[in-house]
């Protein structure tokens, strides 16, 4: 294997951090990538106990200390940069982030989101699928612009809904799938083979004309 430079990668959570789990189980046996710091704005966040067992650093920084979200988002944009990050990963960062802070990490910041954007942005999306009747759900990871769960899509996981699905069943199923398709999106991104050139997604130096969709028969690795 060439020398490849490695990639340093700050995660955002608010929560358990099952995403993250993934990212940092991955990065395990993976050069190429080094989960630097895990963030979060809530202290009782798992996802924290998560990091430290892994031996990452982890910070806390509460919004309820800000009066506003844009003086919460310098200061959460100074603490990303400190690590001199070359990935943001947004794992579950029950956040939305101000445009100067998408403006400040264009390019190089990704979040998942349990639907098949551009379906169901938002929250409880499981719960208006199945509402919905419709056959096929799934998740996407995608660019994070400022517009909320609209940013350029990249790799997509798809989903039967099956006839006696509740929504935890639903939730577990994608989830599953998010687990495989993050990790992966964050190897192209390390590899070099991901860019975001003005709002459009390169993969291997080609536009994307739509998100690559994830087999769960065959490794996303076209």
């Amino acid at each position: 294997m060439t020398t490849q430079q490695q990639l340093s990668l700050v995660v955002l959570i608010s929560g358990s951090g099952s995403n993250l789990q993934a990212i940092i189980d991955a990065a395990e046996n993976d050069p190429i990538v080094e989960v630097r710091a895990v963030i979060s704005n809530r202290a009782d966040a798992f996802g924290l106990e998560r990091a430290a067992r892994a031996g990452i650093e982890t910070q806390v920084l509460d919004h309820k200390a800000y009066t506003d979200r844009e003086s919460y988002d310098q200061a959460l944009g100074d603490l990303i940069e400190s690590y001199q990050p070359g990935l943001v990963a947004l794992a579950g960062f029950m956040r939305i982030l101000t445009p100067p802070l998408v403006t400040r990490l264009h390019g190089r910041m990704l979040n998942i989101h349990p639907s098949l954007l551009p379906n169901y942005r938002g929250l409880h999306t499981h719960q208006r699928v199945l509402e919905a009747g419709d056959k096929e759900h799934g998740a996407s990871v995608h660019f994070v612009t400022e517009e909320l769960d609209g940013g350029p899509l990249v790799l997509q996981a798809k989903v039967p809904v099956l006839q006696d699905d509740d929504e935890q069943q639903l939730a577990a199923r994608v989830l599953t799938q998010e687990h495989i398709i993050y990790p992966q999106v964050i190897r192209w991104f390390a590899e070099g083979r991901l860019k975001l050139k003005e709002n459009r997604v390169l993969k291997d130096g080609k536009q994307l004309e739509a998100p690559v969709i994830f087999n769960t028969l065959e490794p996303p690795s076209v």
